[in-house]
């Protein structure tokens, strides 16, 4: 038997647990909107960061329940006696029996669907069912509700899935299933990110040293294609496997010809608006990858440590240097940097024009400076131990901060405003050229350093504009592989981020231009992909000038919906205070930038002509006729004569502009999409990725954004919160999830939609969690939900639509269940309208196994088992539970869609759509439709209903008394007694007592044999009750309590009744199970013959 049907009797505590959940979940979903769910749930804890994840599942409503895997229907409970079940079931297992001639007479549940999911197998074979039948497509097709465009960010061809693929697909999955059975033409195109230098590395680092040197650029593209092509062919099976839709037969990868002839077009176009540029500026670049790097390609690990450092340029004059007369030869300004290999580049010292600065007197302290102080080692300079008089410049609200790190006394000598130093001269401290004290921006600050900033326009964004203001030279003595370069003089061929920083640092120390070197830990720009330090640097690249259109883009981004709501914070921070986007990059494996330059100027050639010719070429051709392509060939007819004169340029372009162009080259092109798109959905990080490259592009051409509304989710960490590392050996492997590992015990395999199902059952607007015991978790849910499935389909073996009954027929306890449904199928369709699928994961998990079957399954068994076949007790019954299954499959389809599907092969009846033709699967339905009269049950039975489940629970407790007092086993071996002053409450419980349908009578409520309302509180009957509760309801108050039941038990129904004994030939028989034998006579027994 199903063991989400196990009763909690035998522990009272166990039982008054479930019995205030049961009651408490009935609350939540009758009258409580999805917006109204608390967001943080017992199972929320759980995935909160930090918390153990023992304590946290402890909570879980459904913990409680037992995880014994069992195949039966029906219910365990000790106070509901399961007799005439196992009686029927034992016989039918050929189990001898002594007394089962009315075994034929019970109707058990019959289904060929399992308990066990046996996902492996299963799986597949309804993928291939969806497959071979097109199911995706012509749902979409026959559907006419509008389209819908949820737009795939691609993914990036290198290697194999991870949990963050399998949590953003399957998102998108669950949204695009949702919207089919809404009635949407669903168009999903899935995409692949095929260039980079990720593709290049794999390739490069697949071949030995000699055949590298033989490397061709049309070689390295090739291999670089063949690698791409192979990954997404790999990818796109794990994608498949997770039960994911999508139109895989014609998939956007950004290598295809047709895609990058409209990445070109993108690119001409904001060329030709003024917003594209080349320029020579200092931008990120990648020493290890040889390349610029855009923001989107960096990231800012933990750990990393600089050698600061506080150096000294010696002033010699200036406009105001009457101000500084006395000091002068030996006054210095005083500087800090965490790059001293910048300090050859070094053009100006900045000062902030508002800021106070002091000539201070440096005198030595006689403490040794030279130990480390905490975990920051600190070297003084021999500056300071020289003994010659020395006066520096610094901010003066950083002198008491500089005598404690230098560990000598200031005297402030003299004290003037930044402005006053404005074009004072000063020697540079390398290669004594005169440089000028210029006036810098807000960066400046005394938050740490000495208030003036070293500047080097060369190798910063900062020191950059203040160039571009002075007319500073830009000077970046450093190469391709982040070496000095001849301009750097003696410091040529050394690494700037190794020994030629060590170099520079020891001739200005040498020197006397070093007052002290100090480690210092902060956030530093790596290589995303090589995981090495960046730098800045100046050389000449492609810009997409943001400046140009930052008003529109800003403007757009708050007629975007943003979910959730925060996310638009971190878009337009980023947005508003991005520099321009440097797209170039220096590698082989992309799109190029389709430019010309003059032999002998160098200047560039790209027009509208040149740029749409190159454009019609790659759209035949693809990218790599650039490459074989003369130039000639490449240029239109009107400039072919000056062929000559021009060669092609070696640029390509940021990756971020190839699938920031997807708009474009996808809803821009493809039959049946439309732009822009209705939802974007990626991860977090894509606010200062594909969210913005895709919002730049669009709004620059079109001026408008490519999205109606973003989604964004967190990143997936293991159960402790950590992020997940082979060498931690945390990682979750999707593949392993949902296959299994070598280890069954270890690595069971889950199936698709257990994984599908934890992804709905987190919050994925913050981080989420997953490991072994979530995983478990989820796994027991999904097996409690596939019971509950099951038991519907096998009480409706014999059903058929025609045996329904009219609503306004059905027994109240009937209707309040459709009640209950249509208010959780309401809440359910508000919480997937605002993608909040971890409120659905809840509602579902409260609803079908708390609230079905610790209620209305539990007393449904009587009548469904022993009610007789065609009574209408019975037929009522299913009538409800068929609309259950119809209901509950379409709200759990797009979330689960393989059990779904499951259930409905195993429909054991004919389902026919609005027009008449027979549903074959499941995504051939739609969504409920909402019932109001189902939803007009009176207000005061819904508050009657909720009293009476907590009356239920309190009888619960007495009857587990008189068990453990030994006066009754079952709970059919009870007669309960109810009194209550409470005139209302008293009628109708009176009222139901003595219920014309036995369906809605309190003995079926409560699943035992009698129940008797008393009308006053005799003493002698008070006193003959052995145990007693009482259920109190604000200032009322229902006495409770519980006897042996009156008469014998009958034969076939254990219910106990004062005719058993009273037909003469069914003399074991109870009143209701007579009148059921009469109108269907049990089968003859037939002996067994034995060969």
């Amino acid at each position: 038997m199903s063991s989400f049907f196990k009763s909690f009797a035998g522990n009272p505590r166990e039982a008054a647990a479930m019995a205030m959940v049961q009651s408490s979940s009935y609350r939540v979903l009758s009258g409580r909107k999805c917006s109204d769910i608390r967001r943080t749930t017992p199972f929320d804890s759980f995935l909160a960061k930090g918390k153990s994840p023992v304590k946290a599942f402890s909570f879980l409503y459904v913990s409680r329940y037992s995880t014994q895997p069992n195949n039966e229907f029906g219910h365990s409970s000790k106070r509901r006696s399961r007799g005439p079940v196992m009686a029927a079931k034992k016989a039918s297992e050929g189990e001898k029996q002594e007394d089962g001639k009315y075994k034929h007479t019970v109707d058990l549940p019959k289904t060929g669907f399992g308990m066990r999911a046996n996902s492996v197998t299963r799986e597949p074979e309804l993928q291939k069912l969806w497959e071979e039948n097109q199911v995706f497509k012509r749902v979409s097709d026959n559907n006419n509700g509008g389209s819908f465009i949820l737009h795939d960010g691609p993914p990036y061809a290198n290697g194999d899935l991870h949990m963050g693929h399998a949590l953003n697909k399957i998102l998108k999955d669950i949204i695009n299933r949702y919207k089919l059975l809404q009635n949407y033409k669903v168009q999903y195109i899935p995409g692949w990110d095929c260039h980079g230098l990720p593709i290049e590395l794999k390739v490069l680092q697949s071949l030995d040293q000699e055949v590298r040197k033989e490397l061709t650029p049309l070689k390295l593209r090739a291999k670089a294609a063949k690698f791409a092509k192979a990954t997404v062919k790999t990818q796109m099976e794990s994608f498949k496997r997770f039960g994911v839709w999508a139109d895989w037969n014609n998939p956007y990868l950004t290598l295809d010809p047709e895609y990058e002839a409209a990445q070109i077009e993108v690119f001409g176009q904001m060329a030709l608006l003024g917003y594209i540029y080349r320029g020579r500026k200092p931008v990120h670049w990648s020493p290890s990858s040889r390349t610029a790097l855009a923001e989107a390609e960096l990231e800012y690990p933990e750990g990393h440590v600089s050698r600061s450092i506080y150096a000294i340029f010696k002033l010699v004059g200036g406009a105001k240097t009457s101000l500084l007369d006395e000091f002068i030869p030996n006054i210095y300004l005083a500087v800090w940097t965490t790059t001293p290999w910048t300090i050859p580049a070094n053009a100006a010292v900045a000062v902030n024009a508002k800021l106070q600065y002091s000539a201070v007197e440096v005198h030595a302290s006689s403490e040794d400076e030279s130990a480390s102080t905490g975990k920051k080692k600190k070297m003084p300079g021999k500056v300071l131990k020289n003994q010659q008089k020395l006066c520096v410049i610094v901010a003066t609200d950083l002198v008491p901060a500089l005598e404690a790190k230098w560990g000598v006394k200031l005297i402030i000598r003299k004290t003037f405003l930044g402005a006053d130093l404005e074009n004072c001269r000063y020697t540079h401290p390398i290669d004594n050229r005169d440089c000028p004290v210029v006036i810098g921006g807000d960066y400046i600050t005394t938050e740490s350093g000495t208030g003036l900033v070293h500047t080097a326009p060369g190798h910063g964004q900062e020191d950059y504009a203040t160039g571009l203001k002075y007319g500073l030279p830009i000077v970046s003595p450093v190469d391709d592989g982040g070496n000095f370069t001849e301009e750097a003089g003696q410091f040529r061929g050394l690494s700037v981020l190794g020994e030629g920083n060590s170099a520079v640092v020891s001739y200005l120390d040498e020197n006397m231009s070093l007052v002290m070197e100090e480690s210092y830990a902060h956030k530093y720009p790596y290589d995303w992909r090589t995981k090495k330090p960046t730098i800045f640097r100046a050389t000449e690249q492609w810009f997409a000038s943001v400046e140009g259109f930052r008003k529109a883009t800003m403007d757009a981004i708050n007629n975007v919906k943003w979910i959730p709501h925060q996310a638009v914070n971190r878009i337009s921070a980023m947005t508003s205070s991005r520099s321009d986007w440097c797209i170039s990059r220096q590698r082989t494996w992309g799109v190029p930038i389709p430019v010309f330059y003059h032999v002998e100027t160098k200047e560039p050639l790209m027009n509208e002509e040149t740029v749409e010719h190159v454009k019609t070429i790659i759209s035949q051709k693809g990218s790599d006729a650039w490459w074989y392509m003369s130039v000639e060939d490449l240029l239109p007819e009107k400039y072919r004569d000056k062929a000559a004169d021009y060669e092609k340029g070696t640029d390509t372009m940021d990756v971020w502009f190839d699938s920031g162009s997807s708009w474009a080259g996808v809803l821009g092109k493809r039959e049946g999409l439309t732009f822009p798109a209705d939802v974007y959905l990626e991860g977090t990080d894509q606010h200062r990725g594909w969210f913005q490259s895709s919002l730049l592009t669009s709004i620059a051409t079109k001026g408008k954004a490519p999205y109606s509304a973003v989604i964004t989710h967190g990143f997936v960490l293991d159960e402790k919160g950590m992020k997940m590392s082979k060498s931690l050996g945390n990682v979750v492997d999707p593949r392993l999830v949902i296959e299994g590992g070598k280890n069954s015990k270890d690595a069971p395999a889950y199936g698709a939609d257990v994984m599908r199902l934890w992804v709905s059952s987190v919050d994925y607007t913050g981080d989420v969690l997953i490991g072994p015991q979530i995983l478990r978790q989820m796994s027991d849910i999904y097996r409690k939900l596939r019971g509950t499935l099951r038991y519907l389909l096998g009480n409706l073996h014999d059903w058929r639509v025609d045996n329904a009954v009219p609503y306004q027929d059905l027994p109240i306890i009937d209707q309040h269940a459709l009640f209950q449904l249509e208010n959780v199928v309401k809440n359910i369709q508000e919480c997937y309208e605002n993608y909040q699928f971890f409120k659905i994961f809840q509602i579902i998990q409260r609803f079908t196994i708390v609230d079905l079957s610790n209620f209305y399954f539990d007393i449904a068994k009587d009548r469904l088992y022993t009610g007789g076949t065609s009574s209408f007790t019975r037929r009522s019954c299913q009538t409800v539970l068929s609309t259950h299954l119809l209901s509950i499959l379409r709200v759990i389809a797009p979330i689960v869609p393989h059990l779904a599907e499951d259930v409905w092969q195993n429909l054991p009846f004919e389902y026919r759509t609005e027009d008449g033709s027979a549903a074959k699967f499941v995504f051939e339905l739609k969504w409920p439709l909402l019932n109001e009269q189902w939803l007009s049950f009176p207000a005061e039975e819904v508050l009657f209903w909720e009293r009476l489940l907590e009356l239920r629970t309190e009888v619960n407790k007495v009857l587990e008394l008189a068990r453990n007092g030994k006066l009754i086993g079952s709970s059919l071996e009870a007669k309960v007694y109810l009194h209550t002053a409470d005139a209302s409450m008293a009628s109708k419980l009176v009222e139901m007592s003595e219920a014309q349908n036995e369906a809605d009578t309190l003995q079926r409520i409560f699943i035992t044999s009698q129940v008797e309302v008393l009308s006053s509180m005799e003493t002698e009957m008070v006193n003959s009750v052995q145990h007693t509760g009482e259920y109190v309801d604000g200032e009322n108050k229902v006495w409770i309590g519980v006897s042996r039941a009156e008469g014998s038990k009958c034969e076939r129904c254990w219910n106990y009744s004062g005719q058993v004994g009273s037909f003469s030939e069914h003399p074991t028989l109870c009143g209701r199970c007579f009148n059921v034998i009469v109108a269907t006579p049990p089968e003859p027994v037939v002996a067994a013959v034995t060969n």
